[in-house]
């Protein structure tokens, strides 16, 4: 064990990327990490879900945002999406009382939206 804090470390716990802010390249908040998906088979990250829009929950939409997208800015705190606010606008996403699908094709249609590789490739 070392005396280094953990903030100097390079990976971090799932739970601790839940609630970290989203920016944009303008450094505009767009939204928060919801949660973390994982590929169970490989173990890979899959996506970052990401809370957009609403007022206190309500109208809140969720992004599947491949993981690849997102760039951690340490100046920030947070995560940086190099796209425009209208490109996520217009993303896949689902509503709170739904959930994302889980097949090759919604997994696709995320990764193209953005340009992505996929991560399963």
């Amino acid at each position: 064990m070392t005396d280094t804090p953990i903030s100097t470390h390079s990976l971090i716990s799932a739970d601790r990327v839940e609630g970290t802010a989203v920016y944009n390249a303008e450094g505009d908040k767009l939204g928060y990490v919801e949660d973390v998906m994982l590929h169970k088979v490989s173990g890979k990250v899959a996506y970052a879900v990401v809370s957009f829009g609403g007022f206190l929950g309500i109208g809140e939409k969720y992004h599947p945002l491949p993981w690849s997208m997102l760039k951690y800015d340490t100046s920030r705190n947070g995560y940086v999406l190099p796209i425009a606010k209208r490109q996520l606008e217009e993303a896949p996403s689902f509503a709170s009382t739904e959930l994302a699908g889980d097949d090759t094709e919604w997994r696709q249609k995320v990764h193209n939206h953005y340009g992505a590789p996929p991560y399963w490739i």
